[in-house]
């Protein structure tokens, strides 16, 4: 296998994203759009030189040419969507957050490794190359022992509909939080002793905003906030015990500046030349299917059900389901 031939599934602003992002690409090519509306996907292929637009998403996974399918439909259709799929024997990149609910995650990854195809989030901060160098640099000890962090992501987004509807697993928690989660996740590690929360409610009954901290057993801390209302610096900041580090822009990784304690900036690391930064997790996932894996090493399936178990964690303190939680 040469090129990877990938397909879209959903024709909306971040399939734009990942689409303009993959014609640029060198080892995959655009291959396919997948819609509900045929005059969309063939509006959307014409957009991005794609030469083939199917008006349904079962068209899309029937294509015997198609390798990796990239998601990018609501949040409430990942599980339906991702195991159409899978159980066509389609390698799935799965757009943040990657399901509604831990249980979903669960049944995806069974069915993955049932199948044996590849199964991954498109989480794309796991990917890119500047997380190593940030782990690289706090793991040095020159800004000494990190002990905290406190991270930060909002965007004036209230006035998008899906944000609002609880149908579609709307809410700041699964469209923000989930970064600044992964954040803490992936600088702190997985030994959570304990979550509490907090958050105010749209009057559809969705979190609009909404801090998060959490304790670890080694007694590190971390102090999440997101928003759809307010705008935030998009920052995240590591304390250390002869430090401190700012990183620019959790959402897509921008450099990362570091302190002493006379608060003198001693260096700064910034992000090497990209396209968009969604190139990282496409190339992760063509890896991963040449090498016959089911997962990507950078977003491991139990990293992915993790995540998800503390969303429903949270969102379980607040007492919010989703309306299709409380049919199931």
């Amino acid at each position: 296998m040469s090129k990877i031939n990938l397909g879209i599934l959903g024709a909306g602003n971040i399939a734009g994203s990942m689409a303009a992002t993959v014609n640029k690409m060198r080892d995959v090519k655009l291959y396919a759009i997948g819609s509900r509306d045929i005059a969309k996907a063939e509006r959307f292929a014409n957009d991005f030189n794609i030469k083939n637009a199917y008006g349904s998403y079962e068209e899309l996974v029937k294509d015997k040419k198609v390798d990796l399918i990239y998601i990018a439909s609501p949040h409430s259709e990942h599980y339906q969507h991702a195991k159409l799929c899978l159980e066509n024997g389609k390698a799935v990149l799965c757009e943040k957050s990657f399901t509604a609910n831990a249980g979903q995650a669960e049944e995806l990854v069974a069915l993955a490794k049932e199948k044996n195809v590849l199964l991954a989030e498109a989480m794309w901060t796991r990917y890119m190359p500047i997380l190593r160098t940030i782990r690289e640099v706090l793991s040095s000890g020159v800004i000494g022992e990190p002990t905290m962090l406190t991270a930060n992501l909002g965007y004036l987004i209230s006035h998008v509909g899906r944000m609002n509807e609880p149908a579609l697993a709307g809410g700041a928690l699964l469209d923000l939080g989930v970064y600044t989660l992964n954040f803490a996740s992936m600088l702190f590690g997985t030994h959570v002793e304990k979550i509490t929360s907090t958050c105010t409610f749209t009057p559809s009954g969705v979190d609009e905003q909404n801090s998060m901290t959490i304790t670890y057993k080694d007694g590190k801390v971390a102090v999440l906030n997101s928003s759809m209302i307010g705008l935030s610096d998009r920052r995240g900041i590591i304390y250390c015990t002869k430090g401190f580090a700012v990183v620019e822009n959790i959402n897509n990784f921008e450099s990362m500046t570091i302190y002493d304690t006379s608060y003198k900036k001693i260096g700064i690391y910034k992000r090497p030349k990209q396209i968009s930064g969604y190139e990282y997790q496409v190339e992760a996932c063509a890896r991963a299917i040449k090498e016959g894996k089911i997962e990507c090493d950078a977003m491991p399936h139990d990293e992915i059900i993790r995540i998800m178990k503390m969303m429903d964690e949270i969102r379980g303190q607040w007492g919010m389901k989703f309306p299709f939680e409380c049919q199931e």
